[in-house]
């Protein structure tokens, strides 16, 4: 049940579902979750109303995934990877990704109707 917030320039105009699908894509692959859990948004700025590393092209792409705990770390450098990789067929050089996870404790979301994600059976594993 991750959800995701992917940050870039006005150059993904017309490629949104793209980038969208290039990340779950990713997370499918990577960390095993459902291809039908979906939650995901892109945010396209102008370049005046952001600001990246100096070292960086106007595609820097910033990646943040919200998720479940538990993830082993070889399933997070599967993730970096695909991420990567998944972008660079899109134009974003591998030097202009940076991914963020934010690991979130299952009883710290409320799903299906609020009920803590703690007390529910998800369908897929989280400690992969």
């Amino acid at each position: 049940m991750p959800s995701v917030n992917i940050f870039t320039g006005s150059w993904a105009r017309g490629q949104e579902r793209a980038l969208l699908d290039a990340v779950h894509a990713a997370m499918v692959s990577a960390i095993g979750i459902p291809e039908g859990d979906r939650d995901a948004v892109l945010d396209c700025y102008d370049d005046h109303c952001r600001l990246v590393p100096a070292s960086s092209s106007d595609r820097y792409t910033r990646v943040e995934i919200k998720l479940f705990a538990g993830r082993s770390i070889e399933a997070k450098r599967a993730l970096y990877r695909e991420l990567v990789n998944n972008l660079a067929a899109l134009g974003v050089p591998a030097q202009d990704t940076k991914i963020v996870l934010i690991e979130v404790e299952r009883h710290n979301w409320g799903l299906r109707g609020g009920v803590p994600g703690s007390e529910l059976t998800l369908g897929f594993k989280v400690d992969v």
